[in-house]
């Protein structure tokens, strides 16, 4: 569980998530684009990700995204946070497919 004092920072570039002085996860943005969210393994159902993404939410209304199509994790998350299908294209350098997707609070 998420408790308060676990965001490190917050501004429009970054937040992360600490717990016993370790960094547990991060969300990069680049103005309204998630550009990553990471978290470790053991974190994840903890609502540490749903965290990250509220504080870029209340820096940023409007949020996207791209996932890869075979990362159902991902996808499911951000599904599950609100976003919705944009548009499907080709990741050129791995030839996979990519989702591009929308928050709009």
């Amino acid at each position: 569980m998420i408790r308060s004092g676990f965001l490190k920072r917050a501004s429009s570039s970054g937040s992360g998530i600490e717990f016993n002085g370790e960094v547990k996860g991060f969300i990069a943005l680049m103005g309204n684009e998630v550009g990553a969210l990471f978290l470790q393994p053991d974190y994840h159902g903890e609502r540490a990700g749903r965290a990250l993404l509220d504080k870029a939410q209340s820096l940023h209304p409007t949020l996207e995204v791209e996932v890869f199509k075979v990362n159902l994790t991902g996808r499911k998350f951000y599904a599950k946070y609100g976003f919705d299908f944009l548009k499907e294209t080709l990741h050129e350098p791995t030839g996979q497919q990519v989702l591009r997707l929308k928050f709009t609070a």
